[in-house]
């Protein structure tokens, strides 16, 4: 039974009096829509009518794009739609996370390093503000995933860390942050990435703890934060052998995904965590929910099993309909469907979308005046300084002086958008500190001198920018080179004829790759704010104060030295 008066919900007579009173005028159709989050890709009417509103979509997510383009575009959709819509954003890094001129405030676990629960707080404030006045109304946000393994390639600095005290702290700050702004947490990844070394993105990942382990860790982030009312629960395509094996003792030996699993959420997350609220499934076009089973069945199944809403599609009028024949021939049964709807329906209702008139659902074009303000990037620049980490430097190279080290050469290793922006943004910063800066170039390893005293004359410091995004569908997040039987400057030969710097704006594990390099700074994220707080601290104007929220050695006592 779904007791809307509870937690949750919170509703009142009336919220209820809503939601009953809209789900008894709803069509078998309508009902069948309202389970989908699709993600659009357009903001033409004619798409926006033709394709998801004819649908009777109950969300929707969009990937960042112009806020006022974003804006117009969510107030259409609220505007023509019969019932108010869910739209949804990743909301984890700052208003960015659906407006490209948004506040980017830092990852996860930057805010970590700070050591100060109240960056997590800011992060969520600057991301629900900025992504309200835009016309989110739900954050896929904050990630509650621990971050137990290095070699994971999709946590990572999405993460708060490696120790579920710190992401339960700061994963609650969010919350509270979130709730100030009337808008509706999804936690995520239900039940708990950062275990194996796989991303789900591309194979069904495991969560391997006993039932003991993981009610000590991820148990009881989920447990607490669930007490403290996140309205949704994201349910991420990852096994967790034991506790199915605890509620289905008869179950075979083979990996089920959370996401179509009844052992994991009816047993696990409802029963024994006593969720009541929504749970929406992770993206359904990973692989690690499109291989378990046909689709055909998989898409009724995953509403059978336990989940609320079914988010992204591989196609949105084929999986409508997979739902629909589904739900006519059994696989979705009359109870669950019901279920599923009333809780879509208690949810919209417990932020209040049914109180507002349909103009109102988006606010006007002047609230875009939030994103980016004095305060947000007054709050990004302090955790920026706050978060920087020195690893290690024990050749004593820092602070940098243009005076012992003029002639630099910078390499960025990665291949990013970003790129470009990072590379001309820190050449900048070096070049007006009197700099003398030389930008690594792929070489031509049939014409290219590699002995020594060339590259002496030539170089005084060469710094490594390690901008390795986390992203989702690789298979690693470690460094590659470009080398010729060791030859090549790219490949750090030369740490024992030049000093050489190995910052690292992304992944906090590089220095496994690296071992030779003695000075090595993480930074956790790429911003420009994040490069000119790096470069204060290089020169010695400002100290490192960042602590690492996971350990950056990687249990290699080695890497210390």
């Amino acid at each position: 039974m779904i007791d809307l008066r509870a937690n949750p919900f919170f509703l009142s007579e009336e919220d209820i009096q809503w939601v009953e009173q809209t789900l008894s005028s709803m069509s078998e159709e309508e009902k069948i829509g309202q389970l989908f989050v699709p993600i659009g890709y357009s903001g033409d009417p004619g798409y926006l009518e033709g394709v998801m509103l004819s649908h009777h979509i109950g969300g929707i997510m969009y990937r960042c794009g112009d806020s006022a383009e974003m804006q117009a575009t969510h107030r259409y959709l609220q505007e023509h739609s019969k019932i108010p819509l869910l739209i949804g954003a990743n909301l984890e890094f700052g208003g960015s996370g659906i407006a490209s001129d948004g506040t980017f405030f830092g990852q996860q676990m930057q805010a970590a390093a700070t050591g100060e629960a109240e960056n997590a707080y800011r992060l969520g404030k600057i991301s629900c503000s900025e992504g309200k006045a835009v016309g989110c109304n739900w954050a896929f946000a904050p990630v509650a995933d621990i971050d137990r393994n290095w070699r994971n390639p999709i946590t990572n600095v999405r993460t708060y860390g490696d120790d579920s005290e710190r992401v339960l702290a700061f994963a609650s700050q969010y919350l509270r942050a979130a709730k100030e702004e009337g808008v509706a947490t999804a936690v995520k990844h239900f039940p708990g990435d950062g275990c194996d070394e796989v991303d789900q993105h591309i194979l069904t990942s495991v969560n391997s703890l006993s039932c003991e382990e993981w009610d000590a860790t991820y148990g009881k982030i989920y447990s607490s934060l669930i007490d403290q009312g996140t309205l949704s629960v994201m349910v991420g395509h990852i096994a967790q052998p034991a506790y199915e094996k605890h509620f289905d003792p008869d179950a075979p030996n083979k990996l089920v995904p959370a996401s179509l699993s009844p052992a994991l959420l009816k047993g696990l997350l409802r029963e024994k965590l006593g969720f009541n609220g929504l749970v929406v499934t992770d993206s359904t076009c990973m692989v690690g929910f499109s291989c378990a089973m046909e689709r055909a069945r998989a898409v009724p199944y995953s509403i059978e099993a336990g989940c609320d809403m079914f988010l992204f599609n591989k196609d949105l009028d084929e999986d409508y309909h997979f739902m629909l024949e589904g739900y006519r021939s059994g696989i979705l049964s009359e109870e669950r469907l019901t279920e599923a709807v009333t809780r879509i329906l208690a949810m919209k209702a417990a932020l209040g979308l049914h109180r507002k008139e349909k103009a109102e659902l988006v606010p006007a074009p002047d609230a875009l005046g939030i994103l980016q303000n004095e305060t947000h990037t007054a709050w990004a620049a302090e955790c920026a300084d706050k978060a920087i980490t020195l690893v290690k430097d024990t050749q004593a190279l820092l602070p940098l002086d243009p005076g012992r080290h003029k002639k630099v050469l910078l390499e960025i290793l990665g291949d990013f958008p970003s790129n470009e922006r990072v590379l001309s943004t820190f050449t900048a910063l070096l070049e007006q500190e009197g700099f003398q800066v030389e930008q690594y170039v792929h070489e031509d390893f049939s014409t290219a001198k590699f002995d020594v005293a060339t590259f002496r004359a030539k170089y005084d410091l060469v710094i490594y920018l390690a901008n390795v995004e986390n992203a989702s569908n690789k298979v690693t997040n470690r460094l590659n080179w470009f080398t010729f039987w060791g030859n090549g400057n790219n490949v750090p030969w030369f740490v024992e004829e030049r000093p050489v710097l190995f910052v690292s704006l992304a992944n906090p594990y590089h220095l496994v790759d690296v071992p030779m390099i003695k000075t090595y700074v993480n930074c956790y994220s790429n911003s420009d704010t994040i490069l000119s707080a790096l470069l204060e601290k290089l020169m010695g104007r400002s100290g490192f104060v960042g602590r690492s929220p996971v350990d950056p050695f990687c249990g290699k006592d080695y890497l210390r030295w």
